[in-house]
């Protein structure tokens, strides 16, 4: 999953660096925070690494467990920096529109927590988190009754297959690709290229839908994730007579306790109830507000001065995936009253800086940028320990196989780059072959970003050209593989507790396309020979050879230089109950709010 400013996500929090002009105010604002507590933070997070459960049809019976203490009505505002780079599910693989997908959209499975660590993959639309059989081959799912659109129209298994199918069309770029993949392999888009909008459809002995309650997937090998897989937001259910495709995505149809009431790209969201949601149906989602009214343009600093502050409408207001500001973080957990309405919690994610392998072709030259780079200052704008961790390998400390003392560049010794090391690398380096084109958004947190990149390597002699990104569709902008930059930082998180799911996405030479995570462009064949070793054998065999991947990249291709773990400090308004931090979506739990009064 992406990261957007702090794809969980999948999709992206975008968590995005800050640079060396914070870290004074990273010094004041540690608050006493230690190495100790960092590690105290990463053992904490290892409880995101185990393997969640299946839930049978009573664990998957609506309605969700009533939150204590509340109250139905009013409206919570919701404030975010960058506006939405995607509203139709097919296309949404980062945690900013998966958080909105949580209140809009549902999918054959769905992620439920019990609040102490525990979750477990229940029944959403289906009624149970589906039936395996044929050695996990063969996947059955049963809808519910009961379940409508919100125009009232009921959701049968159509829709679902139509759901699946438009995941081959060409205008569906941006989202994951796990299940057309395993339907149909890597070249998936020449089994069904129109997706399923003419008369050609998938066959029964791929995808069937013997009559309007059931869906069989069969697949050539054992898929035990696929509960998981179809949980993602990337997978929510369209229905198939409004698909209006390219369209799609400013105007979805919701099956979710929410729908859009007007959305102005951009600048505004504003949701309200769903009238033809039944909760009797769901057991993860409520709906105690009347609304959702979500702000775009609102920088992390001014959220977090105005919740501060806590007047007026700000009360009734939290935050999307942005976190308490690193400047200010003295200021919150300074004050208990401010304090207590926080959330926190570590992040699936690694921050990186990309490499384009198309342009950038000398591994001298990746080596010396991952030695040069300086983590210290990036995580000083987060907010230094609050923030995030020291990243010295690309497994995060919420994945299982995670190694923290994997450290090939010495990262955690010198976390504010090794600047001999990357100057002997670069000992008889072409000038040309030093100037770099380096991507930003255009955000308050990305110009901070710019400001450390620039400033760690010009040290060792490197000319960075900077250029500016729209911040809402960057991970679209550098997705694309004629791109003209010459690196990126990024972020990705496991989609579930699995190194497949980190490795398959970002590294495999086969899903290289426009659009996909494979962000570096890499296309090894040691690399692929690993991938398809490890997806075929049971996960205690397959722990050894994501492990040996993952130390192949690092020190022979070096696709990217690993930068931070991030973590999660989100901060709400006083008259909002029941947040609480979400292990699955990383951030704010935001199908469990409600309004104190």
């Amino acid at each position: 999953m992406k990261s957007i400013s702090s794809r969980r996500a999948r999709s992206i929090v975008i968590a995005l660096a800050a640079g060396s002009l914070a870290l004074t105010a990273c010094s004041k604002n540690e608050g006493g925070k230690s190495d100790a507590d960092s590690k105290k933070d990463q053992k904490q997070a290892s409880v995101q690494s185990k393997a969640v459960t299946y839930a049978d049809a009573a664990g998957s019976t609506g309605p969700a467990p009533e939150v204590t203490g509340a109250k139905s009505g009013g409206t919570i505002d919701v404030y975010q920096e960058a506006g939405l780079s995607h509203l139709d599910p097919g296309q949404i693989y980062v945690s900013d529109a998966g958080q909105v997908a949580n209140l809009l959209f549902r999918r054959l499975t769905q992620f439920k927590e019990d609040g102490k660590g525990g979750v477990s993959v229940v029944g959403d639309l289906a009624t149970d988190a589906g039936k395996a059989s044929d050695g996990g081959k063969t996947w059955t799912f049963t809808l519910k009754d009961g379940i409508k659109d919100q125009n009232g129209a009921a959701i049968t298994s159509k829709d679902v297959r139509h759901t699946v199918e438009r995941q081959y069309a060409k205008f569906i770029f941006d989202g994951p690709s796990y299940l057309q993949t395993w339907l149909s392999g890597a070249d998936y888009r020449k089994a069904l290229p129109d997706g399923g909008f003419g008369k050609k459809h998938l066959p029964a002995s791929v995808l069937d839908t013997p009559d309007d309650k059931t869906v069989v997937f069969h697949f050539d090998t054992a898929r035990p994730d696929l509960p998981q897989t179809l949980a993602m937001a990337g997978y929510a259910i369209v229905p198939e007579k409004t698909d209006t495709k390219e369209k799609y995505d400013k105007a979805p149809v919701s099956t979710g306790p929410y729908k859009i009431a007007s959305y102005k790209l951009g600048k505004s969201l504003v949701l309200e109830k769903n009238t033809n949601w039944d909760p009797k149906t769901d057991s993860v989602r409520h709906q105690y507000v009347d609304g959702f009214n979500f702000d775009f343009g609102v920088t992390e600093s001014t959220q977090t001065k105005r919740l501060i502050a806590d007047q007026g409408e700000d009360k009734n207001a939290i935050q999307l995936t942005a976190g308490v500001e690193a400047t200010q973080i003295q200021d919150v957990i300074g004050n208990p009253a401010v304090n207590k309405r926080t959330v926190k919690g570590y992040q699936p994610y690694v921050m990186q800086l990309s490499f384009n392998l198309d342009r950038v072709k000398d591994l001298k030259v990746r080596q010396a940028i991952t030695y040069a780079v300086n983590s210290k200052s990036l995580i000083a704008g987060e907010g230094g320990v609050y923030g995030g961790d020291v990243a010295p390998n690309y497994f995060a400390p919420t994945l299982p196989g995670y190694e923290a003392k994997y450290d090939p560049y010495g990262r955690l010794k010198t976390p504010q780059g090794n600047i001999a090391k990357a100057k002997e690398l670069l000992a008889g380096v072409p000038a040309a072959e030093k100037k770099v084109v380096f991507a930003y958004a255009n955000s308050e947190n990305g110009q901070k970003r710019k400001v450390a990149i620039e400033d760690a390597l010009s040290k060792v002699g490197f000319d960075v050209v900077s250029k500016e990104v729209d911040a809402a569709s960057y991970y679209e902008q550098i997705g694309k593989l004629d791109n003209p930059y010459d690196m990126y930082i990024s972020g990705w998180g496991q989609d579930w507790p699995s190194a497949g799911t980190v490795v398959t996405p970002v590294y495999d030479g086969t899903q290289v396309a426009d659009g996909a995570p494979n962000y570096s462009h890499v296309k090894d064949a040691k690399v692929d020979a690993l991938i398809k070793k490890a997806l075929s054998q049971q996960p205690e065999e397959a722990a050894a050879t994501w492990k040996e991947a993952q130390h192949y990249l690092l020190e022979k291709v070096v696709p990217a230089a690993p930068l931070w773990y991030t973590k999660q400090f989100q901060l709400s308004g006083s008259n909002v109950g029941g947040a609480r931090y979400g292990s699955v979506s990383s951030l704010i739990d935001i199908t469990r709010l409600y309004l104190k009064s």
